[in-house]
């Protein structure tokens, strides 16, 4: 009998290789299924209409770009707050991070009135930015013994904030673009108005970079320091790209509920817990569930739409409720 093949020392076998290039294969072809999904629903008639193909490069192909970059960022913002937390109840909408960007894109609007697209996203990423680090000094200088106590005082901070704006808002007249900036719709990204959202497209290759940074400095400040990383560096470094991304999406888009907090842990509870290899399935899953909600937004009362914001607040609720309700019992 002959022995079976091995190969050469370090190098994996064609098989191991082939089991784990597959799945992200797999899940390439979903992505772009649904990408052409996503450009081939709605009401306006691509196909046979007079100007179909003008607008479908107008406003079809925006939207969906628009739903991919939004998606993928504020899922992977997501898991990088919760490894800089140290808590798999975190997210952008759960710190009071989009609360801050809304409340810096009316100050913005009330000191520069007429303010571009560009000047509203400045304010927004400064004041998210602001807001993610107070969030970030009361963690360090209170210890919460319970990890359920971080995210309730987190969407505490974020109401708070949300009352000013909108008495700001109130004040000065602004309530019904405030609520527009917050409705979290995708029907005002047309040509023209979502090319900032490549900015974040840069923030998710920054997190691909310095993945395994961040995997370290979940570990704790005294394991980060010990073996040699600015604990410090990486945590602002955290909280601007999550600022930045979280800024623009609200500027071009509005609020995303509970993305951030679903995405990462649904691909944790399937994939464990490795960064590195959980990031692409993170950005994909994402992209879909962003997809999904919005093509059901605009179906299920067609020729209206919902807003994507609504979608997403009742699935993030519901699976948001299955988290606690699983930790408690592995607890």
């Amino acid at each position: 009998m002959t022995a079976a093949p091995t190969a050469p020392p370090g190098q994996k076998p064609a098989r191991t290789t082939w089991r784990t290039t597959w799945p992200i294969v797999l899940g390439i072809l979903f992505t772009l299924g649904l990408f052409v999904l996503s450009l081939f629903t709605g009401v306006y008639d691509i196909t046979g209409g007079e100007d179909g193909w003008d607008m479908f490069f107008i406003t079809r192909v925006p939207r969906t770009i628009a739903l991919a970059l939004a998606g993928a960022a504020m899922a992977m913002c997501g898991l990088v707050m919760q490894l800089l937390t140290q808590n798999k109840f975190v997210g952008p909408t759960t710190t009071g991070t989009t609360e801050w960007a809304g409340l810096g894109l009316i100050t913005t609007m009330i000191i520069i009135p007429g303010a571009s697209l560009n000047v509203r996203m400045i304010g927004a990423i400064l004041f998210a930015f602001v807001g993610t680090g107070v969030f970030f000094l009361f963690l360090q200088r209170v210890k919460l013994k319970s990890s359920l106590i971080v995210p309730i005082v987190g969407m505490m901070l974020g109401a708070v904030v949300s009352s000013v704006s909108t008495f700001v808002a109130l004040k000065t007249d602004m309530l019904q673009q405030l609520t527009v900036w917050f409705t979290g719709s995708f029907t005002g990204v047309v040509r023209g108005r979502y090319e900032l959202l490549y900015i974040v497209l840069v923030v998710c290759v920054l997190i691909f970079i310095v993945a395994d940074r961040f995997t370290v400095a979940g570990l704790g400040r005294d394991i980060a320091t010990n073996v040699g990383l600015h604990y410090g560096r990486i945590q602002l470094l955290g909280i601007a790209m999550v600022a930045v991304a979280t800024g623009i999406v609200t500027v071009v888009v509005g609020n995303l509920p509970f993305l951030g907090l679903i995405v990462p842990n649904i691909v944790s509870i399937f994939r464990g817990d490795n960064l590195r290899s959980n990031l692409p399935w993170v950005a994909m899953l994402g992209m879909w569930i962003l997809i999904i909600a919005d093509i059901f937004a605009r179906t299920v009362i067609a020729p209206f739409e919902v807003p994507v914001s609504l979608v997403l607040g009742v699935l993030g609720a519901v699976v948001f409720v299955f988290l606690l309700v699983r930790g408690r019992r592995h607890a």
